[in-house]
């Protein structure tokens, strides 16, 4: 009998070697070297399955793990036909022939599901997670403090020079003193040096009770100063004009904050930013950045799925950490949607008091003229404009000052200082703000939302976001007769849901979260009946509902009767 004899028509394995059967796999083994001589060598294209099904069943494989399913695994020992190449052999294949067609294997094989589910491309759903580099975390390398070192030792340079010209008055021969050098400068001037004084390395003395020269003195301090300034200048160059940091053990890492302990505590480790791009639950789109910043990593992400797909998509949905002035203007620019948080976004959504502030400098009414002014009735006027900090399409912001805040009687609602109030504005941010609010709020999202349960009809629906909550409990708890259990991962201030119909544990919400797509996904991996329970203590807060706080009020009273 065959293997394939004992495995169920459904089982993963077959349905993933007819799919992988549908793609041309010879063309990504390309750096396969010439066969002559010895044992004969291993199906590439078997190996390429092998790898791709065995990282694609357990998440993460190592080699040697690799190695063993292929000895004791079925599914394994169909897809390399009873062979069992070693960890090695793995490694190799891996490094050396697959190394440069991963993302077009990626790709690919996108675009055949793809194309076989009709994914929508259009709405692309955007998250990043930072992961820890294999590198030494006390190995860091900081650019500011590299750069201050630098104009340190320019003045070293200068004090040397100095003492050198004066040495050499009477030669004729002078050095060029600047605020700033460069390390060939330095190396010219120490071999000029040299052949002045007829140096000769050789004849240096070194050690205690050996007394230098003037000459060898200065000769080595140039020699000294010219390896320093050019260590600098590697160092700056390492890091780029986005990066401020980067470790000596892994040059492309940068020093991040990471979440690392269930308490989540962070500490500042070497790491990799890497971004993901969700379209109808399939990933489209990866990008490994070198960025801290979220912000920062948003338009070399879609330039990416631009690159692999040829458009870009309609409506990229991110969290409020992709918000920015930069990636809102490159939205507008390449015809996608505004649906990504900016910083203040819950407060101004939420918090009535806040948004509707008289003292707010959005909220000053325009007056004849278009002059702005105050509650007071003061009038603003235009001081000058700057660049917005940061932005990379040079736009600018406008400074305003008030004429005169004297004797006001707002000054201690409407002002910290004694001076007159300045004010800066960008209509332009302020609109795109505003346009993100409208999309975001917009009946749209709940109608798509209520359509998408009544056609999937979930077991159980998990959210996170309050005012999801609100619809939810409101809207869709009980439809048609069904009632659908839904799982809140955090408690927030924010909701509205009544507190009477609310109690129980708290838990922490990154640690649920983790959690729950750890479990997830460990389900959707297993393809065999799975029966156990697992149980995972988390750390609880105990939230009690009005009515179950009654209750206790009366133990309470009883007990102090008796």
């Amino acid at each position: 009998m065959l293997i394939q004899d004992y495995l169920d028509i459904c089982d993963p394995v077959l349905t993933f070697d007819r799919f992988m059967g549908e793609i041309e796999l010879e063309k990504y083994l390309k750096n396969i070297p010439q066969h002559y001589t010895g044992r004969l060598r291993y199906d590439p294209v078997s190996m390429l399955k092998t790898v791709l099904f065995g990282f694609m069943a357990n998440g993460y494989i190592s080699l040697r793990e690799l190695e063993d399913q292929c000895k004791v695994n079925l599914r394994f020992m169909y897809l390399m036909d009873h062979q069992a190449p070693s960890y090695r052999t793995f490694g190799y294949f891996i490094n050396e022939v697959l190394a440069d067609s991963i993302e077009e294997i990626f790709q690919d094989i996108n675009k055949k599901i793809f194309e076989t589910e009709h994914v929508d491309l259009q709405h692309l759903y955007i998250d990043g997670s930072k992961f820890e580099a294999n590198a030494n975390k006390y190995s860091w390398v900081w650019k500011k403090a590299t750069e201050k070192s630098r104009y340190r030792l320019f003045g070293k340079i200068t004090t040397l020079f100095e003492e050198i010209n004066e040495e050499l008055s009477c030669t004729g021969m002078k050095l060029c003193i600047n605020s700033e050098y460069a390390p060939e400068y330095l190396k010219e001037a120490a071999e000029q040096y040299a052949e002045v004084w007829q140096i000769n390395e050789a004849m240096f003395v070194h050690g205690s009770g050996h007394r230098k020269t003037t000459q060898q003195r200065h000769y080595e301090k140039l020699k000294e100063y010219a390896a320093k300034l050019e260590e600098y200048v590697e160092k700056i160059k390492i890091c780029g004009e986005d990066r401020n940091s980067y470790s000596k053990t892994d040059h492309s890492a940068t020093f991040m904050r990471i979440k690392t302990d269930y308490m989540g505590n962070d500490q500042l480790l070497p790491a990799y930013n890497v971004q993901v791009g969700i379209a109808d639950e399939y990933i489209a789109v990866v990008d490994v950045n070198q960025y801290r910043s979220d912000m920062d990593c948003f338009i070399p992400l879609m330039n990416k799925f631009y690159t692999t797909y040829g458009f870009y998509p309609k409506y990229p949905v991110a969290d409020a950490g992709y918000g920015s002035y930069n990636n809102y203007i490159f939205c507008g620019q390449h015809g996608m949607e505004k649906y990504m948080k900016f910083t203040m976004f819950k407060k101004e959504t939420t918090d009535k008091k806040y948004h509707e502030d008289p003292f707010r400098a959005v909220n000053f009414p325009i007056g004849e003229g278009g002059i702005m002014r105050c509650p007071n009735g003061k009038s603003f006027y235009l001081q000058y404009r700057k660049n917005v900090k940061g932005n990379k399409y040079g736009r600018q912001e406008e400074v305003y000052q008030c004429e005169d805040c004297s004797g006001c009687p707002y000054a201690e609602q409407c002002k910290k200082t004694d001076k007159n109030r300045t004010v800066r504005i960008n209509r332009e941010l302020t609109a795109m703000h505003q346009e993100v609010i409208e999309n975001l709020e917009s009946p749209t999202y709940f109608d798509n939302l209520k359509k998408y349960i009544d056609d999937v009809q979930p077991d159980v629906i998990i959210y996170m976001l309050g005012k999801t909550g609100d619809f939810l409990y409101n809207h869709v708890r009980r439809k048609n007769g069904k009632r659908y259990p839904i799982v809140q991962l955090e408690r927030r201030n924010d909701c509205t849901i009544p507190k009477n119909v609310w109690s129980g544990m708290e838990q922490n919400n990154h640690i649920a979260g983790h959690l729950s797509v750890r479990r997830l996904a460990t389900l959707l991996n297993i393809s065999s009946p799975h029966n156990q329970n697992s149980t995972t203590l988390i750390p609880p807060t105990w939230v009690a509902s009005q009515y179950l706080k009654k209750e206790a009020e009366k133990i309470r009273n009883s007990t102090k009767d008796k």
